[in-house]
């Protein structure tokens, strides 16, 4: 069962990622490249566990069920074990454990959905991948907010950060200019106020996991046409010079 903390957090969590406003890199913090991990099964499977029990208590994605994780290469068993806590069948699709009936009275609208958020989030500051790799990893503390919480990404983020025990508590460093006449603040980095459970390479690493599986998540096949593009592209060339050696064999003897 999910800890009675993650549940809070994840309460509060309904309407930030499926908003239509992308704060775009222009007029905020510039994205972070992602990594790309999508065909490492590691990086799959521990982004799969943090999106069940960090995103999965109010987002559903419900056009994936539990065991398509299976391409992944996960069993039934570890399913079941280890990600089933909104049902016990692995043929299911992946339910909020939210209701939505409440969460639509508590919030005015039902949580979205991210089965395809990282397909649904590119801009002209890159790869939907990008934007929530920077958005998961740019919280600070801000007592002015309601959560606490902001976030440079996406100013004024209605979100709390869900996995700040992991992350710690870190505030953004600014240096100022003057533009036409006005102090203008540019970010240059982040300073640690407390610890978390993991150092800041660590938390990183497991939001580049966790953006994989997103990334993963939208388009499950994404690596296997990949693959097969890869293949019918070669047989075109072959066929291609195949092709325009019997045009030349053919026409030889035509004057």
């Amino acid at each position: 069962m999910k800890t009675l903390k993650h549940w809070a957090l994840g309460l509060a969590a309904v309407l930030v990622l499926g908003s239509n406003a992308v704060y775009a890199a222009s007029e905020g913090i510039a994205w972070d490249k992602a990594p790309n991990k999508t065909n490492e099964m590691g990086a799959l499977q521990n982004g799969a566990k943090l999106f069940v029990n960090y995103c999965l208590n109010c987002h559903s994605a419900a056009f994936m069920r539990y065991n398509r994780l299976k391409d992944i290469q996960l069993t039934d068993q570890q399913i079941k074990d280890n990600l089933l806590f909104a049902t016990d069948k692995v043929g299911e699709t992946m339910k909020a454990a939210i209701d939505p009936k409440q969460a639509k009275e508590w919030f005015g609208a039902n949580p979205p959905d991210l089965t395809v958020i990282a397909r649904s989030r590119s801009g002209a500051g890159g790869t939907g991948a990008d934007y929530l790799y920077t958005y998961l990893r740019s919280y600070y503390r801000d007592d002015t907010k309601a959560t606490g919480w902001n976030n440079l990404a996406f100013p004024n983020v209605a979100m709390p950060h869900v996995m700040w025990e992991m992350s710690g508590e870190r505030k953004p460093l600014f240096d100022y200019k003057e533009d036409h006449g006005h102090k203008v603040a540019v970010f240059k980095g982040w300073q640690q106020v407390s610890p978390g459970t993991m150092t800041p390479l660590q938390y990183d690493q497991a939001v580049g996991d966790l953006v994989n599986y997103l990334q993963w998540m939208a388009e499950p096949a994404q690596n296997t046409r990949v693959k097969v593009g890869v293949w019918v592209l070669m047989f075109l060339l072959v066929f291609t010079f195949i092709a325009w050696r019997l045009n030349a064999a053919f026409w030889k003897d035509v004057k």
